[in-house]
């Protein structure tokens, strides 16, 4: 089921509600309602009057409520004489012939007598200021307390209030109600369909813009709706949309990159096999030597690739031991300064005390070895790379530094990220697969440690990571 249907059924539903609700409240409870109030009324006004019953301003009292409230009061003695009454005409009558009744029944009930008997008939008509009036047409309230009065006498007030029908008024509502629901129908109708509308547009059009998405069509725009989620909701897609757009295009260069850096060892493979093969004293060592240098490095490639992947996705757990970093440092060093050497290139590293560390020792020797590479590559005509061992408190700082151009400061952020490259070309080819940053990174979060980079242009740049001593 669409959104649009759901909130449209939802708001048919809560106006269904509210009209069951106002049909039960106004037609089927307002009888019940009207003589809970009555009796809450009688209740309360009987409490005043038994509070000021041996005070002078009784009557006054008495005649007050029984003109607010429709109330016939009436006090009698315990032998049946009537001290107070008041003149609410049409209901002193019916219930006065039943006195001593309501007497008895209050001296049996332990002074305190209620009674909401349904309509009944007493037979007979009384006349009143000249106007007949019906014994039994009216269902009332009846409501007595036996009370001393200051002068110890006991006195019973009796109240009697009449029901008034309310059919008529049931009749009314009803007759209205019948209109006020129609015109509530047709509003609901009106005000569903509209808010369905409004609410699930955005919604829709994110909808179809996400299916656009799906289908690798990046440059799709995701419009906000007028509402603070959907807004949010827009932007985090359109950041998204253009992330994806961007980690597309970074692997389709990575792509031709690695599709580049094997073929070319693969074409002199090719070359100098065929060469063997067919021509007369090729099958020399130099061209067996350089056969197996190539080969060399495309498992190398191969290598640093699968490296990187189980890096990334945690499936290579990290092997700590203590072992001597600055050992470890200056074997690098040296490997790499004899294979550069022969191009004039020179890594400078002078340790002034050896540091150890709690670390997997081959993965270091990673984030090393790609860091050194990776100034090699790109240091300028001094040809001169330094390599530094700082020691703080807790940690030891490693900085690589190259005598290159440097860095443009919006590259700065992504020099690390998988698939980034800077248009700026190395200074020479050296071994390496060009994804030796990505490598120091995801080695040295796998440990917990820090790594960063400093790099001014035409000043050169300066990597390093601190790693925690043991």
């Amino acid at each position: 089921m669409s959104i649009k249907v759901k909130i449209f059924s939802y708001l048919l539903v809560f106006c269904a509600l509210l009209l069951a609700l106002l049909w039960a409240f106004q037609v089927v409870f307002l009888e019940d309602i009207y003589k809970g109030i009555k009796i809450s009324e009688v209740k309360s006004a009987m409490k005043t009057l038994t509070g000021n019953v041996s005070s002078g301003t009784f009557a006054d009292v008495a005649n007050a409520i029984a003109a607010a409230q429709d109330i016939s009061v009436t006090v009698i003695s315990s032998d049946g004489m009537i001290l107070y009454s008041s003149e609410q005409v049409g209901v002193q009558a019916p219930f006065q012939l039943e006195l001593a009744r309501i007497y008895r029944q209050t001296l049996e009930n332990g002074d305190e007598y209620f009674e909401y008997p349904e309509k009944r008939s007493v037979g007979g008509t009384v006349s009143i200021n000249g106007r007949p009036v019906e014994l039994y047409a009216q269902q009332a309230v009846i409501y007595s307390k036996i009370v001393t009065t200051s002068s110890q006498i006991p006195v019973m007030v009796t109240l009697y209030s009449a029901i008034t029908p309310v059919s008529a008024t049931v009749g009314t509502l009803r007759l209205e109600l019948y209109f006020i629901t129609g015109l509530m129908i047709v509003f609901a109708l009106g005000l569903a369909l509209f808010i369905a509308r409004r609410v699930s547009k955005p919604i829709v059009s994110i909808n179809e813009s996400a299916k656009s998405l799906a289908k690798g069509r990046y440059d799709v725009t995701f419009d906000t709706g007028g509402y603070r989620e959907i807004d949010e909701l827009s932007d985090t897609l359109n950041v998204a949309a253009k992330e994806l757009s961007k980690t597309d295009s970074l692997q389709k260069e990575l792509i031709a990159n690695i599709s580049h850096d094997l073929r070319t060892p693969l074409t002199l493979i090719s070359g100098y096999a065929e060469a063997m093969r067919d021509l007369p004293g090729e099958s020399t060592p130099e061209n067996a030597q350089t056969i197996v240098d190539e080969t060399m490095r495309l498992n190398l490639l191969v290598g640093d690739l699968l490296d990187l992947s189980k890096l990334q996705s945690g499936a290579q757990p990290v092997e700590r031991a203590r072992y001597n970093l600055t050992e470890s440092l200056a074997g690098i060093v040296t490997r790499l300064g004899a294979l550069v050497k022969a191009d004039g290139y020179q890594i400078e590293f002078a340790p002034e005390e050896d540091v150890f560390i709690e670390a997997d020792q081959r993965r270091m020797a990673q984030v090393f070895y790609n860091l050194i590479t990776n100034a090699v590559n790109f240091t300028d005509d001094d040809k001169t790379v330094t390599v530094r061992q700082i020691r703080e408190v807790d940690s030891v700082r490693i900085e690589v530094t190259d005598s290159g151009k440097g860095i443009a400061p919006e590259d700065l952020p992504h020099i690390w990220d998988r698939y980034y490259r800077t248009g700026k070309q190395h200074k020479r080819a050296v071994i390496g697969t060009g994804i030796g940053l990505s490598i120091v990174k995801s080695v040295v979060e796998a440990h917990g440690d820090e790594y960063g980079v400093r790099s001014r242009q035409g000043q050169g740049s300066t990597f390093w990571v601190e790693l925690k001593r043991a």
